[in-house]
């Protein structure tokens, strides 16, 4: 059988230090590799909502945040412009969490679930608007809400987080809801969804449990915070639905201010000015 004679120290060194370097060479490599995919990532992602010439950007000082700031933006030549001044919302009694919409499902922070009375955050498209009045200065597509009209929050149903008539629709859980579209009918009067519009998260109930009935609405006390929802003065709302246009593609975007920063350039968001 062969020998292996011992190497001495002159002969391993050289060995040793191109195992070292490439070693070395290696970590590199997979550090550089760890840097850039979140970002490419990220600016894959904000192709989601390349077409979107409106958005609402709501942000608060961090997740637990009960109230922030609400701006409105214009694609102008390919950049966005703020349009008015920032307004005042209120948020989840919770604060908010990663929701489900047009941005990728996140979990670096807390995630939206059911009752747990936080504002999804994220990006999302804006839907319907809705109210008590027959109709609404508003570019957005607009249903006026009757008795019978509930948001289904019920997991278990099969039109979990949809906006249904009761009065049309047999199918079990439907009576669980505790989301009536009428709050003045159906809750002593309450004006909270007199105006608003449809925050498309976990559009058509996906993620069962994920979240449901979000909204931007009116308040009922600039102090007092929601069950999820994104809510503002009616002087707030009137400028805010009278600028919406379904045309422009709109969406809708809540963030921490730390999450915004970290995701602004990469996302696609405009600077706040104001």
């Amino acid at each position: 059988m062969p020998v292996i004679h011992n190497l001495d120290q002159t002969t391993q060194r050289p060995i040793i230090l191109t195992i070292a370097r490439r070693a070395r060479l290696l970590l590199m490599a997979v550090l550089l590799s760890a840097c850039t995919h979140q970002p490419l990532a990220a600016a894959t992602e904000a192709r989601a909502w390349d077409d979107a010439q409106q958005l609402v950007l709501v942000t608060s000082a961090g997740w637990s945040s009960t109230h922030g700031e609400l701006r409105r933006f214009e694609r102008v030549a390919g950049a966005w412009t703020q349009v008015g001044d920032a307004m005042p919302v209120a948020l989840g009694r919770s604060g908010s969490g990663w929701g489900v919409g047009l941005s990728d499902a996140r979990t670096d922070g807390p995630v939206k679930r059911e009752g747990d009375g936080r504002a999804p955050a994220g990006v999302f498209a804006i839907g319907t608007a809705f109210g008590y009045a027959n109709s609404a200065r508003t570019g957005l597509p607009y249903q006026a809400m009757t008795g019978n009209d509930w948001c289904i929050d019920v997991p278990d149903s099969a039109y979990y987080n949809r906006i249904i008539d009761r009065s049309a629709v047999r199918a079990p859980l439907l009576d669980q809801s505790s989301e009536p579209m009428r709050r003045d009918l159906h809750l002593d009067g309450d004006q909270r969804y007199r105006e608003g519009f449809v925050i498309e998260h976990n559009l058509d109930g996906k993620v069962r449990r994920g979240g449901s009935c979000i909204f931007a609405h009116l308040w009922n006390d600039p102090q007092g915070t929601t069950a999820g929802c994104t809510a503002m003065s009616a002087d707030s709302m009137d400028a805010l639905l009278a600028w919406l246009d379904q045309r422009k593609h709109p969406v809708f975007v809540l963030l921490p201010t730390p999450q915004y920063l970290a995701l602004k350039s990469s996302w696609n968001l405009p600077e706040i000015s104001r």
